[in-house]
């Protein structure tokens, strides 16, 4: 086998001198290199940005959406959304394993999860079966490669493959809540009602304690009465985090006139970066889960405001990321219920 960079730079294709996932084009040729690993992939779930703006531009129309995938596969040798830079991540089952990597706990055969993102993936579509428009999720027959520095986690025996597929894609946001959250802290999180919002607000109440308060924001009363329902928020406020100032009177409002500690940005649409911004007090900390963010207009639109905040880009890796929010499934009934109504 050929010797590949532990990076995957030996797949790029343009520009040169550029990793995989800056790349505008890599080799998506499955003849892998000693430190690959070939995929049969059964599954991706796209980022949710990213599906929000295909299906917006496909005009909802499913056919148009797997002529969108396929094209952009085709051109660029990896699931990466040209619009909003974003990809996913699959599931699926270890196909080949290369020399190099031969020490490592896994197997042909082994059902997996990939932890990085499909913006640096080589991907080769064969065909599309299915389009699951509700949950982001496309079901192919494709495969895909792991480089040697790619993250994945085996796929666990106590939940079913969509449950863990659809917490997996979002496993770097609850997982930095955690790290992220401490007791007495007030937080707002902004959509509230997705996978990643909601497994934030769960990490949340987890750790603020009796003296701490979570804020939930959605769009729609019946998602409100949901999370309150289900002890997934103390506070739910409606609005569109579009419109920054609503966003600011209704958190101030729901937590006794003060700003928040953190704010935690799960939303899937653009121009949302004030709204998360400006509910927060100084010294405060916003992180920015969401694909859809403009670090311009965060970093010049907190300038502009006077506001002194950390502002944290939504890394979707932090160590044991995985493990974490498969433990919040798996510790949590509701959750787990919710999940498997939604998203399986």
């Amino acid at each position: 086998m050929k010797k590949g960079c532990k990076y995957g730079t030996h797949r790029v294709l343009e520009p040169q001198g550029v990793l995989t996932q800056a790349a505008y084009k890599i080799d998506n040729n499955m003849d892998i290199y000693d430190n690959e690993i070939l995929v049969d992939v059964q599954s991706l779930n796209i980022d949710s940005a990213s599906f929000t703006q295909i299906e917006e531009e496909a005009k909802g129309d499913v056919e148009k959406i797997k002529a969108k995938i396929l094209e952009i596969v085709g051109e660029r040798g990896k699931m990466q959304n040209p619009v909003t830079g974003s990809g996913g991540m699959f599931i699926g089952t270890v196909a080949k394993i290369g020399e190099a990597l031969k020490d490592r706990d896994l197997k042909v055969g082994d059902k997996i999860a990939s932890l990085v993102s499909l913006s640096l993936t080589p991907l080769k579509i064969e065909t599309i079966l299915d389009v699951k428009k509700d949950i982001d999720r496309v079901d192919v027959k494709a495969q895909a490669i792991l480089f040697e520095s790619g993250i994945y986690a085996k796929l666990p025996n106590d939940m079913s493959e969509p449950l863990a597929l659809a917490a997996l894609d979002v496993a770097g946001a609850p997982a930095q809540a955690a790290k992220l959250v401490r007791p007495g802290m007030s937080v707002l999180v902004l959509g509230a009602a997705g996978k990643s919002g909601m497994l934030c607000c769960y990490e949340a109440m987890k750790r603020v304690g009796p003296t701490g308060r979570v804020i939930a924001m959605v769009r729609k009363q019946k998602q409100a009465d949901q999370l309150l329902e289900w002890g997934l928020c103390h506070k739910a406020i409606i609005s569109d985090a579009t419109k920054p100032i609503d966003v600011l009177n209704k958190t101030l409002e729901a937590n006794n006139g003060k700003e928040v500690d953190l704010s935690i940005s799960c939303v899937n649409i653009a121009n949302t970066e004030m709204a998360c911004i400006l509910p927060v007090k100084d010294d405060g900390t916003v992180y920015f889960f969401s694909m859809a963010t403009s670090f311009t207009k965060a970093a010049l639109g907190a300038e502009g405001v006077g506001k002194d905040v950390n502002m944290i880009i939504g890394n979707g890796y932090t160590k044991d990321h995985a493990e974490i929010t498969l433990s919040e499934l798996r510790e949590s009934a509701t959750l787990r219920k919710i999940f498997d109504e939604l998203y399986v």
